[in-house]
């Protein structure tokens, strides 16, 4: 939202720059995103009045003007571009040496022949508007001669993020008065009475029984004998200074209110609305609505719509206008319309049909409902002065008592002084509150219409810490030493994960937990969304592999095709009980070339399985081992169930290929996907730390001839299972197969291992050694059907 720093200070003494207003907000939870400054302080740029024109005697589409520039030498001739102008007009003047936006340098030249002493401009070249289609014609009454920061003088704007929580700060009035609450400076809200109007109410207001959960409160005010026209100057220069297009003086008016006040707004032409009244109903089955913007919008059962008493739209409730009811230059009477939306109807209305205006912004986050009525008349009042005519009696339809009955929140003062750390003189937090609009009763404080978010004690309390400043707080050492605790380990060991993965290579994703259709497609169990935001986002995701799929595939086209990405995330299924957490799920992604290009190799080696096992094989401690088991699973190649102990941990495989080609990735994509607590629980635990060994090791090779349908992780299983002592680690080098049968024999395979022997307290012998040796060979022989090729 856009704040007109001479806006604010038409209802605050507020003296400060821009600079400390914004950090004055920003500590008080405001957040300036940037400070601007509009105007046409230009030097040597002034205000001139065509004397004369003429057609350009070598050009067709200039023209020759003199103009008085009012510094007494005579006309000046200046060559000009536009045609929107007339004689006698006053338009902006740039002389020769003036610097215009974009470091543009006015020159005095010759154009076709014809001499020009500066440059006549439009309001977009001065940089305070858009129009660049013509001059920028300036009021009658204004002085020739005078600089042009006199008629557009600087004004700053700041632009401002408001939290959900705080709609009274979408308004001048309601930062002012947070100013005023904050620096102790006067308030000066505006003046709202009601103004002097016909008994005779003039328009028929209802609201259908099933609509009046959707508008509780509405109010019609009819003015007659109005004159439509452009705004005064300076209601054009307000609305222009927060970012909105002046339209007509009426339309003007409900958009200068609700900047000021909050509320939003709507007039509509008297003359459009047949049967003379104004019903507020639910949306027809099939109904369609041309709004202001020129686009028609399918409405649904439950959209709120203003009609008139015939039954025709006329606009969707909080959120637009429609455009037969618009107010143009030939309406005469309006109807100001001016109401209470219940917000979570007005933000599904906006989400559904894509619209989104400044009304609905207001509304989806809930306005002033006590403000409803001041609102109007403060708007009657300012077009009756503006564009003239008479007001009839306003017509409020509904009940606004329940909406702001007042909420009565007790303060303990020993109990804020206890929250907050400081002593706070008991007047002054009086003072806080009574500035932010609260009132004190017997009870308690009374919370004001506009400040529905103070519910609880705890509530006022932050108020004033709020005010107070939280720099005013001194930091004190109160914190103790308290034992790990599961969450606190369990979040350790997640963090020492990722450095983990980190340091192998890998980097993080964090994709989005909703997913469109075909990522959830033939899964009982995922959970779809009843009202979602997209076509893209349909469901809770049941998987992390699709959305890691689609950041490789994005790598991919931008040129980077060797990844490895990880995601440690929760997946979503409908049978998970209500209040237990979400499974928690660690999946990883390989593809593309093992190392990169240098001059020592040309990276061709391919990521493959053995790779991925490697990578969650180093992902835990010294001693604990994983399993790897052939299993089918679909969309993957060369499947394999991952195990600890007996238990499954996951799945891990290749990719279905024309999944792959799909993806536009060139490259075999390998992929695990392990239950997060369960991986956590193995890595857990106690670690084992050694000295490193004094003795050196002992080597023994072994080749053996077996079953290809016998894995490596059996005869490594056979031969620790020999529990000999002195066996520190086993290692396979070797592998070869031959279909023919020549030198191995058909359905064989040849496996060489390297057996390293160490003990801890000597040097072994050769003796001891071979017996040892001996040993694990009898174990693996009584296991396992092999033939020891010596």
């Amino acid at each position: 939202m856009k704040l007109s720093l001479e806006w604010l200070r038409a209802y605050v003494d507020y003296a400060g720059s821009p600079s400390e207003l914004s950090d004055l907000l920003t500590f008080a939870g405001i957040e300036v995103e940037a400070i601007a400054t509009r105007g046409a302080d230009f030097p040597k740029v002034v205000v001139a009045q065509i004397l004369t024109s003429r057609q350009h005697p070598n050009a067709d589409r200039l023209s020759v003007c003199e103009v008085d520039d009012g510094l007494g030498q005579g006309p000046r001739q200046i060559v000009c571009g536009a045609k929107n102008y007339k004689v006698g007009d006053k338009v902006p003047l740039a002389l020769p040496g003036a610097v215009l936006p974009g470091d543009f340098k006015i020159k005095e030249g010759k154009l076709r022949g014809e001499l020009s002493a500066g440059m006549l401009c439009s309001g977009k070249e001065l940089g305070i508007g858009e129009d660049q289609s013509g001059l920028l014609i300036l009021p009658a009454d204004t002085r020739v001669g005078a600089p042009i920061g006199e008629v557009f003088p600087p004004e700053t704007v700041l632009e401002i993020e408001i939290t959900p929580n705080r709609p009274d700060w979408l308004s001048h009035v309601g930062v002012a008065r947070e100013i005023s609450a904050l620096t102790g400076a006067a308030l000066r809200p505006p003046v709202v009475a009601e103004v002097h109007a016909q008994e005779e109410a003039g328009i028929r207001v209802t609201i259908d029984e099933d609509a009046r959960i959707g508008c509780p409160f509405y109010t019609a005010t009819r003015l007659d004998g109005v004159k439509v026209g452009p705004s005064p100057d300076w209601l054009r220069a307000r609305l222009e200074a927060v970012g909105l297009r002046p339209i007509n003086n009426i339309v003007d008016v409900t958009n200068y209110v609700m900047m000021e006040l909050g509320q939003p707004l709507h007039a509509f032409d008297l003359a459009k609305l047949e049967g003379g009244g104004i019903r507020v109903r639910l949306a027809e089955p099939g109904e369609t609505l041309h709004a202001l913007d020129g686009r028609t919008y399918a409405l649904k059962p439950h959209h709120l719509v203003i009609g008139d008493a015939a039954g025709h739209g006329s606009g969707l409730a909080g959120v637009m206008g429609g455009e037969g009811t618009g107010v143009t230059e030939t309406t005469s009477s309006v109807v100001l319309e001016c109401a209470y939306f219940q917000p979570a109807l007005v933000r599904r209305t906006a989400r559904e049909t894509g619209l989104s205006s400044d009304a609905s912004y207001r509304y989806e986050r809930g306005v002033n409902a006590g403000g409803v009525s001041a609102a109007a008349h403060r708007a009657v009042a300012l077009i009756l002065e503006i564009a003239g005519g008479t007001a009839h009696r306003m017509v409020t339809c509904g009940e606004v008592d329940a909406l702001v009955a007042p909420r009565i929140v007790p303060l303990c003062h020993e109990r804020l002084e206890a929250l907050v750390g400081i002593p706070i003189e008991p007047a002054r937090v009086q003072a806080i509150l009574a500035a932010l609009g609260l009132t004190q009763s017997p009870e308690g404080w009374s919370v004001p219409s506009w400040r529905r978010d103070l519910e609880r004690e705890v509530d006022l309390i932050e108020e004033v810490t709020r005010v107070v400043g939280l720099e005013a707080v001194p930091g004190r050492a109160l914190g103790r030493m308290a034992p790990s605790s599961p969450v606190d380990r369990s979040y350790d060991f997640r963090m020492e994960l990722r450095r983990s993965l980190a340091a192998l290579g890998f980097h993080e994703a964090i994709t989005l937990s909703l997913v469109p259709a075909r990522d959830v497609a033939g899964v009982e169990e995922a959970a779809a969304l009843k009202n979602p935001l997209s076509e893209d986002q349909v469901a809770l995701r049941s998987d992390l592999l699709p959305g890691l799929l689609q950041c490789a595939a994005r790598n991919a086209r931008s040129g980077r095709s060797d990844l490895r990405l990880f995601e440690l995330g929760r997946i979503f299924a409908k049978s998970t009980p209500l209040g237990e957490p979400e499974a928690l799920r660690l999946t990883l992604l390989m593809t593309g070339a093992a190392t990169a290009p240098s001059w020592r190799g040309d990276g061709t080696h391919q990521l493959d399985l053995h790779d991925l096992r490697g990578i969650l094989e180093r992902l835990l401690p010294v001693g604990r081992e994983l399993e790897f088991v052939r299993t089918k699973r679909t969309g993957l190649l060369l499947a394999v169930e991952v195990r600890a102990g007996g238990k499954p941990l996951g799945n891990a495989g290749q990719l279905d290929p024309a999944r792959t080609r799909e993806l536009d990735l060139r490259a075999p994509v390998f992929a695990a996907d392990l239950d997060a607590v369960a991986f956590e629980a193995l890595a857990s635990g106690d670690r084992r730390f050694a000295a490193l060994p004094r003795f050196p090791a002992v080597t023994r090779d072994i080749a053996l001839l077996v079953d290809l349908a016998v894995p490596h992780a059996g005869l490594a299983a056979a031969m620790r299972a020999a529990q000999e002592p002195l066996l520190s680690s086993l290692l396979p080098f070797d592998i070869f197969t031959d279909p023919k049968g020549e030198r191995v024999p058909a359905g064989k395979k040849s496996v060489a291992y390297s057996l390293t022997y160490r003990a801890e307290e000597k040097t072994l012998t050769n003796d001891e050694v071979n017996a040892a040796h001996a040993r694990v060979k009898k174990a693996l022989g009584d296991a396992v059907a092999v033939q020891f090729r010596e």
